[in-house]
């Protein structure tokens, strides 16, 4: 009996499997994920926050709670005094324009800089007809600096609602009562004429040997210009080539006075055939001259 027990081998120890699960194995390649771990590291602590915080501000109390203590946080920062603005400075314009810019901008002082709208304010100003450019920035101190650039008349319009004055762009600058308030401007009327008053002004250069002769340009048919002197007397110009015209024009009277005679009109329209108009009475004494020479 001992004998066969001594024959007898001992059965082996079965070894474990060290490879993992099939469950553990997929647990470890979703651990390895990079928008696993993004949720998990990024997502749940949002997604348990915003739970949170959604159940506290259910309450419509500490909603306002909240709301309140922003508010005065924010006003006690906006009302300090370095941010205070006290006085605004307007330059580059006169008193009348100037007092138009207040207006536009009404301020009562002393205010926040924080309640101060320069965008919008910058436009009010724009939208006044005699402001070209504007700028607006808080100075330290508290000094709301305005800085305007006005539009400078270089013409009266004359239109069917009255005078008006234009600057070099042909834009609106304000109205004009009488026309001897400006009588340093060249005076331009009919259709357009503000769109070509850059045109204007070259021939009011070039008529400049007439003197106080010249009474305006009129503007016909939004395309070319008639120059007006005393008399009723006109230079009628070409659509294109009107200094060139206006220039020959002045050389004929300084050589044979032309325009010192009684002419109604000259007419430039055609540049090879240019014409002379005699007025009503000297018309009529050339007819009557000529009828006695006939006799």
């Amino acid at each position: 009996m001992q004998s066969l027990i001594k024959r007898a081998k001992p059965a082996k120890a079965v070894k474990a499997d060290p490879a993992p699960s099939r469950w553990a194995w997929r647990m470890q390649r979703l651990m390895l994920t990079p928008t696993f771990l993004f949720g998990l590291r990024i997502g749940v602590p949002f997604s348990l926050a915003l739970i949170a915080g959604t159940v506290y501000l259910a309450d419509d109390l500490r909603r306002n709670q909240i709301a309140q203590t922003y508010t005065d946080l924010r006003a006690s920062i906006e009302q300090r005094p370095e941010f205070m603005v006290k006085l605004m400075a307007i330059d580059g314009v006169q008193d009348g324009l100037a007092s138009d810019v207040r207006a536009a901008v009404p301020i009562e002082f002393p205010i926040s800089s924080f309640d101060l709208d320069l965008p919008a304010m910058r436009m009010a100003i724009l939208d006044l007809p005699g402001v070209k450019q504007a700028s607006l920035r808080v100075k330290p101190g508290g000094l709301l600096q305005v800085d305007v650039q006005p539009r400078i008349p270089v013409a009266v319009w004359r239109t069917e609602d009255g005078l008006a004055l234009i600057d070099l762009e042909g834009s609106f600058i304000g109205g004009l009562d009488h026309r001897n308030d400006r009588a340093d401007l060249p005076l331009v009327v009919g259709e357009a004429a503000n769109v070509s008053v850059t045109e204007a002004l070259d021939l009011q250069r070039v008529a400049a040997p007439l003197g106080d002769r010249l009474r305006g340009f009129v503007r016909m048919g939004a395309r070319r210009w008639d120059v007006v002197l005393d008399r009723e007397q006109r230079i009628l110009l070409p659509e294109a080539g009107g200094i060139q015209a206006l220039e020959r024009v002045i050389a004929l009277e300084g050589a044979q006075e032309v325009l010192t005679r009684d002419v109604a009109r000259v007419d430039m329209r055609l540049a090879q055939r240019p014409t002379v108009q005699m007025n009503k009475e000297a018309t009529q004494e050339w007819w009557r001259i000529r009828q006695l020479s006939g006799q």
